[in-house]
């Protein structure tokens, strides 16, 4: 069964444009990472410093391997210094109604 990942985040002040432009450079790796359906990120409209970034996958397990594959890389540590604080990340089942 597939499974619904949604990583929410706020942005540190003023890097915003430092955070669209990294998730640029690096989603392509992770839309193409094994086990990855979909993703796609949206901004608060009134507060833009929020972003969720929401993503399909195959499974959980599938996401926990790309995200330890993100932090080997070093990945993780440079997406954390453009946040606020730490990312809140969920994880969903499909209620099927």
């Amino acid at each position: 069964m597939s499974c619904q990942v949604i990583l929410e985040f706020r942005a540190a002040p003023g890097r915003v444009a430092d955070v669209q432009q990294w998730l640029k450079s690096v989603l392509p790796d992770t839309r193409a990472f094994d086990g990855c359906q979909t993703l796609y990120c949206i901004q608060n409209q009134e507060d833009p410093e929020v972003v969720l970034i929401v993503e399909q996958w195959d499974s959980r397990q599938h996401y926990e391997r790309y995200l330890a594959w993100r932090a080997e890389r070093g990945d993780m540590e440079i997406f954390g210094a453009m946040m606020a604080g730490p990312p809140n990340i969920r994880f969903f089942d499909y209620f099927r109604v």
